[in-house]
């Protein structure tokens, strides 16, 4: 069967809390730099002092290439919380301009290379820097949620569950973990954020 990452399948099972992400909230960011596919490198901490959303993804995919399943032979799909890459980025890319009207910036992170990340942002048309975390520096500082993966290439084979910050004073303000369905994360961001100015 042809993967077509754009798309959810039905029947998807739900992730539950497992409260991986209980510490996050209100934490201060990492004073971490990570290469971006704008180029250089981004400064969490700087990049955080200003109104921004943070969304974390496990793996992007690649239109006919079949994902990675678990040691065990687990498929992708079967793990809750893990399809929904490309519609949760492409979420965020549609709403990019209703973000940029509240002063709020978006920025997405995963553990893939900057080259993987790069070919799935211009196949995508993602106009907002997706950083690295591929050696793994702020997944490990600030512990956050994962699950490991044997990948073929493209970065480490351990992936980020999915989730989403909210940031501003070099702080994480709220967080939203589990994050199900993907392609609503940033329509609910949004929400959240319009309710918070009114």
């Amino acid at each position: 069967m042809y993967h077509d990452p754009s798309q959810l399948p039905e029947g998807l099972p739900v992730p539950a809390d497992d409260g991986a992400a209980r510490h996050l909230a209100g934490a201060a960011v990492a004073a971490i730099d990570l290469p971006s596919t704008r180029g250089g490198t981004v400064n969490l901490v700087s990049m955080t002092r200003a109104p921004c959303v943070l969304f974390f993804y496990p793996r992007s995919g690649v239109p006919g290439k079949p994902p990675p399943r678990l040691a065990d032979g687990t498929d992708w799909d079967a793990i809750p919380g893990m399809r929904g890459c490309t519609p949760q980025s492409c979420g965020y890319r549609d709403l990019q301009a209703d973000f940029a009207m509240l002063g709020v910036t978006i920025h997405a992170i995963s553990t893939q290379t900057t080259e993987y990340q790069r070919e799935f942002a211009e196949r995508n048309h993602l106009q907002f820097p997706i950083l690295s975390d591929s050696g793994l520096a702020l997944t490990r500082a600030m512990n956050l949620p994962r699950i490991e993966m044997p990948v073929e290439s493209g970065g480490p084979a351990t992936l980020l569950r999915r989730m989403s910050w909210y940031c501003e004073g070099s702080r994480i303000v709220k967080v939203w973990y589990p994050v199900f369905p993907p392609n609503e994360n940033a329509a609910r961001v949004l929400e959240w954020l319009r309710e918070r100015r009114a």
